[in-house]
This record gives structure tokens, sequence and C-alpha cells, in this order.
């Protein structure tokens, strides 16, 4: 699965979670680029990835994504 692939799925889950169709996802987008990104949210935004991907990303290493790039790069990782 390319980058490209992953983001353009990234960018239907962005948009069903935040309610946002005007949403592009791209590697360096923060939680600080999206208005409705909030905790609760954020939950409900890895649940979905999760989902979609058919993937688990254990807490800890939620917790240290810092981008969405860093996101890609699990699901890669453990999406194949």
């Amino acid at each position: 699965m390319n980058e490209d692939h992953i983001l353009e799925r990234l960018t239907r889950v962005f948009r069903e979670v935040f309610d946002d169709h005007t949403i592009v996802v791209h590697p360096g987008m923060t939680a600080n680029d999206v208005e409705r990104w909030d905790s609760l949210s954020h939950i409900d935004m890895i649940v979905r990835v999760e989902e979609e991907f058919a993937i688990r990303i254990p807490t800890l290493e939620v917790m240290q994504l810092k981008n969405v790039g860093d996101l890609v790069r699990v699901i890669r990782a453990k999406a194949g």
C-alpha cells in the first residue's frame, strides 16, 4: 500500500469523523490544522482508522504520533 492510497483513505475517514468535507489530509497535518480535532474526536478518528485499515494501534504508539505522516508510517507497517 503506497502513501498516496493511504492518504486518500485517511481523507475519507477524516472527513467523516470531523464532519468537514473540505479536509485534504497531508503528511504534515496535525490536530492544530483541523478545527474539530479534540481529544474525543481523536479517539474516534483512531478507532475509524483501525477499522478502515483492519489494524490495531496500541495506545503507546498513538501517543507517539506527531502528525499524519507518523500515522501513515504506522499504517504501512501494520497493514503491509
